[in-house]
């Protein structure tokens, strides 16, 4: 079992001939990138109070903090459940086969159809501390991730992901062996508002996904 705390990007590329594109020649990330979704006055307000939270005191929060008091307050604000068809999940074991080798790991979110517990991945997710110098390589951790995903889903359509390092947001997608990731989303600044719409466009793509998914079923 190769642990996905323990994957590198080159490990990644050498085993699977996975192609790392530039963003321009990934238009599924682009179009995820560039979705419109609208802000609401009062939800711009509540992204404001936690930037200017996330400001205050970004340097002193271990992992767990910054997950507890910045992080999971973003995602449930998104509220990532859907008629209970879809969920977002946290630590969840999540294994598989990719071309013969088993991988797993716990990402730090998951979402996936299922309510008490994931079945399909559509999103992986892993969150670090420190800007530099991370233990691990959280965007290896994310890509390994989404292989797995992509071979549960058999292909289907691309998975997504997301890594935090500190105030930085990187968004990725995998199709095949092609991915891409974003440039970095600085939280602490405007990007924050970005960053939001990026993730209730993701909402928006995985409902529409779950119910083609009830219509080809």
């Amino acid at each position: 079992m190769l642990p996905f705390k323990d994957c590198t990007l080159d490990q990644l590329d050498e085993m699977f001939g996975l192609k790392p594109l530039p963003l321009k020649q990934m238009p599924v990330l682009q179009a995820w990138l560039n979705g419109k979704n609208e802000i609401s006055e009062q939800e711009r307000g509540y992204v404001s109070l936690l930037r200017e939270y996330l400001q205050e005191h970004a340097e002193d929060w271990n992992e767990q903090e910054l997950s507890m008091h910045f992080i999971g307050p973003m995602f449930a604000l998104v509220k990532f459940d859907y008629e209970r068809r879809f969920s977002l999940f946290a630590q969840r074991p999540l294994n598989g086969a990719v071309e013969g080798t088993e991988m797993g790991g716990r990402p730090d979110g998951l979402i996936a159809t299922g309510y008490r517990r994931p079945q399909k991945p559509y999103f992986c997710f892993q969150e670090y501390k420190k800007e530099k110098d991370p233990e691990g390589d959280p965007q290896a951790q994310v890509l390994a991730a989404m292989l797995v995903a992509q071979e549960i889903n058999e292909h289907r359509f691309p998975v997504y992901g997301c890594y935090v390092r500190g105030r930085l947001w990187f968004f990725m997608a995998l199709r095949g062996k092609e991915y891409a990731v974003s440039q970095g989303h600085l939280a602490t600044r405007e990007d924050i508002f970005d960053i939001f719409r990026i993730l209730k466009v993701l909402k928006q793509m995985i409902i529409e996904r779950v119910s083609n998914d009830a219509t080809e079923g």
